[in-house]
């Protein structure tokens, strides 16, 4: 890379030592920081051609700046929120470039003050990807006890698409296991019973875990436990979400984008991912022990975005304008080492 631009320089000192000497900003901000300048090279790059170290303040007008988040919003899939997170990086930081610098920077402040923070849309259900499910899965640690515990749990609750509640209430004699998998009894709303199967795999590791506890003979025991409750509680679940989301939004911050994800966007996944695999929707309905057809037909809805957004990443990956040129983008483009995540 040449000599960088007055752009790339001040945004150096920006992040490597305004964030963390200055104001002292927690790591995850400085991440989700260094990612949204992460995307605006991409896409200074990608549609305007203009290399990292060669982008400068006076090509950041009011349009490009807009055609960058309606870049974002419609080809990279970003939430409202997510977009407010992007603006809000570039807000702080053309403040403390102008201030550096007035004349050189003076463009790019004016620009970024005029975009319009964008309201959020009615709160729609926040729905795990299949790459989130996986890391969500992988994260427990398997030697601790709690950790074990919560993998165990984590893989039920998709595999079941139940309720927190319904997780809580599981007991040991509520599982039938069968050469071809598990059954569970489960009661839910209205004290209605439904049956479901699950999966191999999760079959698995439920039978596992039962017979590490040692509960296997003990029909009234509940599956899961907290440290000074036999029966788990909600609050308890919605703890270890918590948890795992934060930890997976700072190791990803390119995904989990959602500003929560409560212990029911896990049904809400399971639900979509069913639709998306063609499992009819009147099966749905009865796996999930809805009442109503329509509750289920939401998940439709949903369902449609994440294939529409999976469909464009896949075209993206796999069928490329020029793949040759790609290739070459990608070595001439050089990310700068300081927005490295």
């Amino acid at each position: 890379m040449s000599e960088p631009s007055k752009f790339l320089k001040l945004l150096d000192d920006y992040l490597s030592s305004y964030m963390t000497c200055s104001i002292g900003a927690s790591p995850n901000t400085i991440i989700s920081y260094k990612y949204a300048f992460r995307l605006l090279i991409e896409f200074m790059f990608s549609k305007k051609d203009i290399p990292a170290d060669k982008i400068s303040f006076e090509q950041l007008d009011y349009y490009t700046l807009m055609a960058f988040f309606d870049w974002i919003e419609k080809e990279r899939g970003c939430s409202a929120s997510t977009k407010n997170q992007r603006l809000s990086a570039f807000i702080s930081f053309s403040e403390y470039a102008q201030n550096r610098d007035f004349d050189a920077a003076s463009i790019f402040r004016s620009s970024v003050i005029k975009i319009p923070m964008k309201k959020a849309q009615k709160k729609q259900r926040a729905v795990f990807s299949v790459q989130e499910i996986k890391i969500l899965l992988q994260l427990p640690d398997n030697i601790k006890e709690t950790g074990l515990r919560d993998k165990v749990l984590l893989s039920l609750m998709y595999a079941s698409g139940a309720r927190a509640q319904e997780i809580c209430d599981l007991t040991v004699g509520n599982i039938q296991f069968n050469p071809k998998g598990a059954t569970i009894n489960i009661k839910g709303k209205g004290s209605k019973t439904r049956r479901i199967g699950i999966s191999d795999a999760c079959t698995t590791i439920l039978q596992n875990y039962i017979a590490h506890r040692r509960i296997e003979s003990k029909p009234d025991r509940h599956i899961f436990s907290s440290q000074t409750h036999e029966q788990m509680t909600v609050s308890c679940i919605e703890g270890i979400f918590k948890k795992y989301v934060h930890v997976a939004k700072k190791e990803n911050p390119s995904l989990f984008c959602e500003d929560s994800y409560p212990p029911h966007s896990m049904r809400h996944s399971t639900a979509s991912h069913m639709l998306e695999a063609g499992v009819p929707i009147v099966v749905i309905k009865n796996f999930l022990g809805h009442a109503s057809l329509q509750t289920t037909q939401i998940y439709a809805e949903l369902s449609q975005n994440t294939v529409d957004k999976h469909l464009k990443e896949w075209n993206h990956k796999w069928f490329p304008e020029n793949f040759s040129e790609k290739e070459e983008a990608v070595k001439k483009n050089n990310m700068p080492e300081f927005l490295n995540l």
